[in-house]
């Protein structure tokens, strides 16, 4: 009995992991996807900046910039001088808080995979 019980649970246990990596690996995809799309994101905190510039962060000259949101980025400098992995840790928990089926852990993995390809992280 005790073996049925063992191995029921390994199935189950085994299945549950299963679909939470499959849930993440959609996620990361799907966050990968709209980098690539026209939607613009901050290219710092990965923040969607919507349809308007009404996000936008600024230049030194006043101007909007498109790639960055004023979050991050204003009058021409950088308000964030932490590295790529602290930001991601800023961002994890609005991340979480904006999807509610993805936890902190999963927000933390996704970002981990699409933060290096935005423009103020790649190498």
């Amino acid at each position: 009995m005790r073996d049925i019980l063992n191995t029921i649970t390994a199935m189950l246990l085994y299945r549950s992991i299963k679909h939470i990596r499959k849930k993440e690996v959609t996620k990361m995809k799907e966050m990968k996807e709209m980098n690539e799309m026209n939607q613009r994101f901050c290219q710092c905190c990965g923040m969607p900046m919507g349809d308007t510039d009404e996000l936008y962060g600024t230049n030194a000259d006043g101007s909007k910039n498109e790639d960055y949101c004023s979050y991050c980025f204003e009058n021409g400098a950088f308000t964030f001088h932490g590295t790529m992995e602290e930001m991601i840790e800023v961002c994890v928990p609005h991340m979480a808080a904006a999807n509610p089926d993805l936890s902190e852990e999963d927000a933390r993995r996704a970002m981990q995979e699409w933060f290096p390809t935005l423009k103020r992280w790649k190498n």
